[in-house]
């Protein structure tokens, strides 16, 4: 295998198993927290933390990444996804709350730190004509962490306790590291000359259409499909079915956007960023339409399949267009960035959302869920209308 794309595949199973150990958390973090006394308010606190924390570490990951030290910042971002995992199991021997809950806050940290270089080295790396298809494949790892990890979770807790899960977070995260230790090995610092020729770039780059309209696209993008993840489930359980209903909702949504991820990087490669994006937010407006239509189960399995697989093509195809055209030396500042969008999208569409779930219910919601996808949809087409020849 040609050692430049060996790299990728190495940097791309660390990806893979750093989120596995992140996602295995989520199904078990709250039910632990009960077990320890925490009230529903702390439960939520706690499992809040990490994305929190995620937030607004983000920028430092990025600005450290963008000195050269992308593939540290990946080792980095694993150990201290260790320290969490040996914390994790030392707060459930000691029955420790508040031990717990800064386990949360550094597990969070230890994402902030890793992301942007993680999104940013894809780009680097990736071999002349093949961004999309590089961020394809990354995207496939990171969704198949995700699809994985909450029920591997569930069924280690229930076979081996919560000790025993949280066990995994460090074993994942020593995998994760070891799969970055070659790669930094052979390329050390990820210099300016290796990510660009426009080495003398500043931040103000990151002001560009293609990067701004991409980013906003992406806060109404992941503010839709906050009303899907906090509100079909509310909605589900309002009307008393069990809790696997929307689970297998969900099964659905990330199978059918890990199988679409590659062919959005690749298409994009071969026809541009802006129709794939555009295609892909399409696929999801029309996903939600269906599911204001056919709202229960199992009928609405087939807006999951449409919502998964329109993110599969425009997730890759958006990060292209976002981060492909920008200077390398501000690249992993511009991930974070980025990212950051999608986490401020999440938690704005949960608070405003819910307000209007507070006042008219919840189906409310979802007529809402098309409007805030095509204002992404317009987004995306700023750097066509503007003339941007990247874009």
């Amino acid at each position: 295998m040609e050692k430049g794309i060996r790299n990728i595949w190495l940097l791309n199973l660390s990806t893979f198993f750093f989120f596995l150990g992140i996602s295995l958390t989520n199904p078990i973090v709250p039910p632990f927290a009960i077990t320890l006394g925490a009230s529903p308010f702390i439960v939520g606190l706690i499992a809040g933390a990490t994305s929190f924390i995620s937030l607004i570490s983000k920028p430092l990951g990025g600005f450290i990444g963008d000195k050269g030290y992308r593939l540290e910042m990946m080792i980095a971002g694993n150990l201290l996804s260790l320290i969490s995992g040996i914390l994790y199991v030392t707060s459930a021997y000691t029955s420790n709350l508040p031990l717990f809950a800064f386990s949360r806050a550094l597990h969070g940290f230890s994402m902030g730190i890793f992301f942007p270089s993680s999104l940013s080295t894809a780009v680097d790396l990736a071999p002349a004509g093949r961004v999309g298809e590089t961020l394809g494949w990354r995207g496939m790892m990171f969704s198949l962490g995700n699809i994985i990890g909450p029920a591997l979770g569930g069924y280690l807790s229930d076979y081996l306790g919560f000790v025993g899960a949280f066990s995994f977070v460090s074993l994942f995260s020593i995998v994760g590291a070891a799969f970055v230790v070659p790669v930094w090995k052979e390329i050390g610092r990820i210099t300016d000359e290796e990510v660009s020729s426009e080495s003398r770039a500043g931040y103000k780059a990151l002001l560009r259409v293609s990067f701004v309209s991409t980013s906003i696209a992406l806060l109404f993008f992941s503010a839709s499909y906050s009303g899907i993840t906090t509100y079909l489930p509310a909605l589900y359980k309002h009307l008393g079915f069990p809790q696997r209903t929307f689970g297998l909702y969900m099964m659905v949504v990330g199978a059918s956007s890990f199988a679409t991820r590659l062919v959005g990087g690749r298409t994009a490669d071969r026809i541009g960023p802006v129709p794939v994006s555009l295609g892909g937010i399409a696929v999801v407006i029309t996903g939600y339409l269906f599911l204001n239509y056919r709202i229960l189960p199992p009928d609405s399995y087939v807006s999951a399949l449409l919502i998964g697989a329109g993110f599969g093509l425009a997730v890759p195809a958006m990060q292209m267009m976002a981060l492909a055209p920008l200077p390398g030396k501000i690249r992993a500042m511009g991930s974070s960035i980025y990212t950051m969008f999608f986490d401020l999208g999440m938690l704005g569409g949960q608070v405003t959302l819910g307000y209007l779930a507070d006042l008219r219910g919840y189906r409310a919601v979802f007529p809402i869920l098309p409007l805030l996808a095509g204002m992404a949809l317009i987004s995306v087409l700023m750097p066509r209308i503007r003339g941007e020849v990247n874009a």
